[in-house]
């Protein structure tokens, strides 16, 4: 119990959400059970599972949790703006703690690389096209940033969905990719590089698969009419984001 300046008293009110609970558990099923299930028990059922219960708990999640910041007035206004760049940093450590791993192996094997078991011909093409993808993605989000600016909802929807179209191109594009290494024999375990290659593109692909499950909420909540600046541009800020990894990840493990 507190007063405040007028002397009444106020009673300290408690925000409480199911989401953040059903978004840990839809990464933990989607992610860390799918993994393990395919990559260490070879389980196409276990896998399957765990992708078939994460998927619906993520997007549940990421929906209330919209929906929630749509409907409830914050008690901090302005706060998400400044907490996600904080949230970004520590993926960035992730991102890094994966590239010096890379890197050590890299420059420790020498003359020595690609090791054997490495597919000759790498498609060196595709990462260029799905460069063109991504950076398409965040112009096309940055034009729905302006329509929302001056007021423009349904410009908004319309080009939050060509980046989220985009974005689900390029998560087809690393699927083919990937289809046709696997058919050539070319796993996370073949060797050293197979292993760094599929950790770090498949990490920033969930990543990519997050931001879609973002950008999904914020354009349903436009869809029913209703709109906030601040999850638009931490909405934004996040693809943007992962669009600048998508350089490293691009020119490290393809190109060196």
């Amino acid at each position: 119990m507190m007063k405040s300046a007028s002397g009444h008293a106020q009673v300290h009110h408690w925000e409480t959400s199911v989401a953040p609970m059903l978004v840990v558990g839809g990464v933990l099923f989607l992610v860390v059970f799918g993994f393990i299930g395919w990559f260490s028990y070879h389980s196409a059922l276990m896998t399957i599972l765990s992708v078939g219960i994460g998927v619906p708990l993520l997007v549940a999640g990421i929906a209330k949790w919209t929906s929630e910041g749509l409907t409830h007035k914050p008690l901090v206004e302005g706060l998400s703006p400044v907490a996600l760049p904080i949230f970004i940093v520590s993926e960035v450590f992730i991102f890094l703690s994966l590239f010096v791993a890379y890197w050590t192996m890299r420059l420790s094997a020498g003359g020595d690389w690609p090791p054997a078991g490495t597919p000759t011909e790498m498609n060196l093409v595709l990462p260029i096209i799905m460069t063109v993808i991504l950076v398409a993605s965040s112009l096309t989000y940055h034009v729905a940033e302006l329509k929302l600016e001056h007021s423009d909802l349904s410009g908004f929807r319309s080009w939050v969905l060509i980046s989220m179209l985009l974005g689900l191109l390029f998560l087809g594009c690393t699927t083919y990719e990937y289809g046709h290494l696997l058919h050539q024999n070319f796993t996370p375990s073949t060797n050293a590089y197979s292993t760094a290659f599929y950790s770090i593109t498949g990490f920033h692909a969930s990543h990519v698969l997050v931001g879609l499950g973002v950008f999904l909420a914020v354009w349903l909540a436009a869809v029913r009419g209703m709109s906030n600046k601040y999850f638009a541009f931490c909405a934004g800020l996040y693809w943007h984001f992962v669009d600048i990894v998508w350089f490293f990840v691009a020119t490290q493990v393809y190109y060196w």
